[in-house]
This record gives C-alpha cells, structure tokens and sequence, in this order.
C-alpha cells in the first residue's frame, strides 16, 4: 500500500507541475505568435524542440523569419540569446572564445580565457553551413556535452543550452554540407514555408505601419528548467514507445524496413528514438496533456527522422524522396 500512496502522490505532483507549466508554456506560445505570423508548425516544433532539451536546424529561403524567431524565443522565454552569422573565413575561435596573454602590473604574465559568444542559453547558428568544417565541428562538442575545450581546459557552457541553426536550401555554391554526425545533435530539422495569403495581409499591416509588435517576456529560464525536467517524467504508455521503435527501426536498411529497405541507404539510430521520445512528450505538454499519443509520434516523425537518414542512389534517380518514405512508412503504425 505504501508504494502504491507513494505512487499517487508521484501522479498528484505531475499533474499539479504540468497544470501550471502547460499554462506557462501556452502564454509563450501566444506571446511568439504575436510577433510571428503564420508559421505556427514552426513555433510549435521549434518550442518542442526546446522543452525536450534539444537543437533545431531551420530550414528556409531568406525572409521567412528565422533570425526573427531565435530572437522572440529569447525574449519570450528569458535566455540570453545570441547569435554568430557563419561566414566561410569564421574560425572556431570566433565560436568558442580564445585564450590571451595578460601581463599585471608587477610584470607577472598569464593566459586569460575570454569567452566566445558560444556561451549563450541560445545560440543562432545563421547559415551554418556557410562555414567550413573545421568550424562547424567546434560546435559538436558543446551541442552534445554541454561543455567546450579549449587549450587542454573544460569550460561548462550555461544552462540550459540550444542551439537553433539556419541553413539557406537554395544557395548551394561556397556552401559545406553539414556532416552526418553533426546533423545527428539535431533533434530536429524544421522546414519553414512560405505564409499563406491571410498571414502575409498580416504580415503587411502588421510589420509596416507607424508601431510594430514586439517580444514579450512569458517564461522564466526557472520555468524553463522545470518544464525540461518535467517532460523526462511524464509518462508513455506502451502503444506510443511501440510506435516509435516500429518507425525508427523501420527507417533503416534491414528487416525491419521490409520492402522499403532497398531504398534507404542509412537510416536513424538510437539518438533519433531518444529525440522522438522525448518530443512526443514536449509536444503533449504543449497541448496540456499528460501523456503523448501515437499521433504525436507520426506528427513528428518527419522532423525527427528526415535529416538522419539518406536514399540510395538509385531510389533518388527514380525520383523518391525521404518524405515519401517516411510517409509510407507512417501508414504501416496509423
């Protein structure tokens, strides 16, 4: 009987966190719309990537917001937010921070670290794939552990930490395409579309006359915090974690895939059942609910699963795409 009371009393305060935290993140979700018109997959997406703890990669031609978005979400959910434009001579000093020699008045001489701009709760990654390699690996290490290294010293990295990167789709010349382990970090990749016709009238009245809507704070990094650490607690029931393990493994070249699997070239591995895990979670908190459903998991299959897996040269010369895979593979599980 003691178990099952301390069991309920676990419930009672999970129901309680998640009332008050859903609440919170609905006043931010309303305060980014308020500013952002039109994209509400986006905001949506981007806000679950976040509340799961994790990165995004936004995918758009320019003039579509993203910069707009990183900046609203910094104020909308109190983090320090900044942001490095990626350019093809930026070196991962110009990320990370570097270390100088200070000499003191008595003469004595000692390197000082001075931090890059890296050390943000939010980071925008502006055309990332603009930079060389060399400097896009410089942010692995701080987008998996938290941390960065630099002359033999470990520097912890504010918490908590995301990375929301932009990429141009279009502009593909002096460009370095983003390698498979550092795509990965990603939780997500989010396409960002071009407005409807009602939300571009509004963008138009909206952005253009004497007083423009601004960004409004909704959220503490506090609150934050413990909406991150709630969504690892709600839980999953065994329908929704079967779902997601039959889409995940399905994803690869094997078994699994069945007639599929001679498309795929590579496919997702564990990190990409974590993410979709954990998102399915962020996103039921999102709607105020206090447990995910199998259709969260194909909601956000695509985001998940897109950038984590590639199709064989033969399969792209007949013309298929990740998206028609993914699709076909979604109406095995709904």
């Amino acid at each position: 009987m003691a178990g099952a009371d301390g069991v309920e009393k676990l419930e009672d305060v999970i129901v309680r966190s998640a009332e008050q935290l859903a609440g919170n993140i609905r006043a931010a979700r309303t305060a980014i719309s308020s500013v952002i018109f039109g994209q509400e997959r986006v905001v949506d997406n981007t806000l679950v990537t976040i509340l799961s703890g994790g990165h995004a990669l936004l995918i758009g031609v320019p003039g579509l917001a993203k910069t707009k978005l990183v900046e609203t979400l910094g104020i909308t959910l109190g983090l320090d937010a900044k942001r490095i434009q990626f350019t093809p001579d930026l070196m991962p000093s110009d990320i990370l921070g570097a270390e100088v020699l200070d000499e003191s008045a008595g003469g004595r001489r000692a390197f000082r670290f001075i931090a890059g701009p890296v050390f943000a709760q939010l980071l925008m990654a502006d055309e990332i794939n603009r930079a060389s390699p060399r400097t896009q690996s410089a942010l692995l290490q701080a987008m998996q552990e938290q941390h960065i290294t630099v002359a033999g010293a470990r520097h912890d990295l504010p918490k908590p930490f995301h990375v929301l990167a932009t990429q141009n789709p279009l502009e593909q010349e002096g460009t370095y395409p983003l390698p498979e382990a550092q795509l990965d970090r990603f939780l997500m990749e989010i396409n960002v579309d071009y407005p409807d016709r009602d939300a571009e009238r509004r963008i138009l009245f909206e952005t253009t006359g004497a007083e423009e809507a601004g960004a409004r704070a909704a959220m503490t990094v506090d609150d934050l915090i413990a909406a991150q650490r709630l969504v690892r607690r709600l839980p999953v029931g065994d329908s929704v974690v079967e779902a997601i393990l039959s889409l995940v493994r399905s994803a690869r070249p094997g078994p699994d895939s069945g007639d599929l699997g001679a498309l795929i070239a590579w496919g997702p591995g564990p990190r990409a059942s974590q993410s979709l895990m954990l998102a399915v979670r962020a996103r039921a908190l999102l709607d105020g609910r206090l447990a995910p459903s199998i259709d969260d998991v194909l909601d956000l299959a695509e985001p998940v699963l897109k950038h984590r897996m590639a199709l064989t040269f033969a399969a792209r010369a007949e013309g298929r795409t990740i998206s028609d895979v993914i699709g076909q593979l979604k109406s095995r599980i709904g």
